[in-house]
């Protein structure tokens, strides 16, 4: 190892790390809202440890003094995804950022790996604004569906228990669950717009409940207790029976009943 300050090298790639987790979520709330779904269902981040930047470097032969530029994925980003469609959405949305460089791609999705791994990589360059001035860094963002992710956990902690060198029937085993785990991404695929039909009727019965529990307790904040009291009692009731219908009738009385409590007139 080299005498480098080790916590002010990794400095720039924390920052970037969050830098981008932060940009990245608030894309997704973006989405969320523009278009009542966003591709990107959540986003991690990382930077490697010391241990295992010296690894790497010594395994692809890289100088220390070439760390920056030899070793890509120092900062680490992962986007999860609901669907395989969602990752060429995601990488499409990456390309067309203007806060960071694409250097290239490697999509191992249509080009999957002989282990069964799936993903898409996109290496970037990112520039982060430190305290002696402008630092661009290289990072690797990894954009997966959750049964990629999953598998890839897996093997990357039986490599980590075998040091790369994984028995041929782990190895065969994985393969398979690899397969298992691309079958259940296009069978999801393939039910998609009922999976997100059901997804945002789900949301939009989750945000109606909470709305009407808040309306009501405002009318409390009127000291309207005997209206607010009978609209919780009728809210439970519907609430056991599932009566979304009903309970949205009773959402437009609750928000009467507070515009009258606003006016100041008569419960």
């Amino acid at each position: 190892m080299d005498g480098r300050d080790w916590g002010l090298f990794l400095q720039p790639y924390e920052q970037a790390v969050e830098e981008l987790k932060v940009k990245l979520k608030t894309l997704r709330t973006e989405l969320k809202n523009r278009e009542a779904y966003a591709p990107i269902e959540f986003v991690t981040g990382r930077v490697k440890k010391i241990s295992s930047i010296l690894e790497k470097a010594k395994r692809l032969s890289v100088p220390m003094e070439k760390i920056d530029t030899g070793i890509e994925d120092i900062a680490g980003i992962r986007i999860m995804c609901q669907f395989v469609d969602d990752i060429h959405r995601v990488a499409a949305l990456m390309r067309s950022r203007k806060d960071l460089k694409l250097v290239y791609e490697k999509d191992y999705i249509t080009n999957f790996k002989d282990s069964g791994y799936r993903s898409y990589h996109m290496i970037i360059e990112y520039p982060v604004q430190t305290a002696i001035g402008l630092k661009h860094v290289l990072a690797e963002i990894q954009i997966r569906t959750l049964a990629m992710n999953f598998w890839a956990t897996i093997e990357h902690s039986l490599n980590y228990k075998y040091k790369e060198s994984l028995p041929e029937d782990v190895r065969d085993r994985l393969k398979k669950a690899a397969e298992a785990a691309s079958l259940l991404d296009t069978e999801m695929s393939s039910i998609r717009n009922e999976i997100l039909d059901a997804q945002r009727d789900f949301e939009e019965k989750s945000n109606m409940f909470s709305s009407v529990l808040s309306d009501i307790q405002e009318l409390y904040f009127f000291n309207r207790v005997r209206e607010a009291v009978q609209f919780q009692l009728r809210f439970n009731e519907l609430w056991e029976k599932e009566d979304a219908f009903a309970i949205r009738v009773l959402s437009d009385e609750i928000k009467a009943a507070i515009l009258r409590a606003k006016k100041g007139g008569t419960s």
